[in-house]
């Protein structure tokens, strides 16, 4: 019970630090080193399970199934060896000869700790176990035992070493790594100076505690840099969004919006009046005079100028609702908020000053001004019409002024 305790305080707190990788599995989901590094935490989970039964079927003599605990004890062992240098070579991502020579140590442990385990079943190479329960450890066990401290501590002052020539995250990765391989390395030779106390699974416990703090940490950046390089996107895409929704909805040569933004204003409405919300808005209609003589008199580069003169007028009065050119010398305004409250003393305003023009011959601007009615409108169009109907008797009007 006392060599099984340690095993079980190993294992309880192996479950605590790597909750997050064991239970939840989330190694399964974050990349080919995280994957790795899951698969490590669970080969040494399996084992300290074996140490913990270990110790109850030793003290219970029972002869047979302690010696099949034991050989799955030394086989598990390996294959935590064998894992975390698989898990080590990704997390240091260095393709150099001492990763070649790690990768190698791995797969010489697990298959020498195979092969030795068979032949024991023949001859005692490893362990025995007398009639009477007593346990013996082999040469087999020091030999392997011995290949691991070596394997353990030749990449401690390796990593150490190389540490100092890193500088950032690869620093840091490589002295998580040597600080890890030497306490496993001690832990593995007071194994062997005491076989009756569950040194391996403190070892075990103290590495990965060392590894899994970094391990997060990683996590942790790397999360930060994928959050940080997707708001970026979010940000570019918005960007690019706007620039899209800029050529579609805006005019090129006035600014403001264009038949296109007046077509989709069309289809909100619209929406509305299915919804049957509650509905306040007015349209106003203009068409500017005279373009056809700017242009044929005076050329088309006059004319545009001619067009952006009328699209000022027009924005400097209707400032709080969208405005839209929906042809080539024809405006639109969507009465909405303080413009339409105050709609009346805007239209007298903009009527004013586009009479003013005329005897000034600056740019004249014919408009025409329609009201949604609750009980005589049924749609966005024909308050349109009505406002259109106003504009071309606005225009008739301003003609017979000449």
């Amino acid at each position: 019970m006392f060599y099984s305790g340690f095993a079980i305080i190993a294992l309880i707190l192996h479950i605590i630090i790597n909750y997050d990788f064991i239970l939840r599995k989330e190694g399964h989901s974050n990349g080919l080193r995280n994957r790795y590094y899951f698969r490590y935490l669970n080969s040494l989970f399996a084992f300290y399970i074996a140490d913990i039964m270990w110790g109850f079927l030793y003290e219970l003599k029972t002869v047979i199934p302690v010696y099949i605990d034991t050989t799955l004890f030394f086989f598990l062992m390996g294959l935590s060896v064998f894992e975390w240098t698989r898990f080590v070579i990704r997390y240091l991502n260095n393709d150099s000869l001492i990763h070649k020579v790690l990768n190698i140590a791995g797969w010489l442990i697990i298959i020498f700790t195979i092969i030795s385990l068979i032949l024991n079943l023949f001859m005692p190479v490893v362990f025995v176990f007398y009639k009477d329960g007593t346990y013996e450890p082999q040469n087999g066990r020091f030999i392997i035992l011995t290949a691991q401290i070596l394997l353990y501590f030749a990449a401690s002052v390796y990593s150490f070493v190389v540490s100092f020539k890193k500088t950032g995250k690869m620093r840091v990765h490589y002295r998580t790594v040597a600080f890890s391989s030497m306490a496993m390395a001690i832990f593995i030779i007071l194994q062997i100076t005491d076989v009756m106390i569950a040194y391996y699974s403190v070892g075990g416990m103290i590495c990965t505690a060392i590894l899994h703090t970094f391990v997060l940490e990683d996590e942790r950046k790397e999360r930060e840099n994928q959050l940080k390089e997707s708001l970026e996107r979010e940000k570019q895409q918005r960007i690019e969004l706007e620039n899209a929704r800029r050529i579609i909805y805006i005019d090129s040569l006035t600014g403001v919006k264009n038949k296109f933004a007046f077509f989709e204003k069309e289809k909100e409405i619209e929406a509305k009046y299915e919804a049957g919300e509650a509905l306040e808005y007015g349209i106003i209609v203009f068409d500017v005079n005279d373009l056809k003589y700017i242009n044929d008199t005076f050329g088309h580069e006059a004319g545009d100028r001619w067009i952006k003169y009328a699209c000022q007028l027009i924005c400097d009065v209707f400032e709080y609702s969208p405005v839209y050119r929906t042809g080539g010398d024809e405006f639109v305004v969507c009465l909405e908020n303080s413009d339409y409250v105050h709609r009346e003393e805007l239209m007298y305003l903009f009527n004013t000053t586009v009479e003013q023009n005329k005897k000034d011959n600056k740019v004249v601007v014919a408009d025409g001004c329609a009201v949604y009615k609750e009980h005589q409108d049924f749609s966005f169009r024909s308050v349109c019409d009505r406002a259109d109907r106003r504009m071309y008797a606005r225009k008739t009007e301003l003609k017979k002024k000449n």
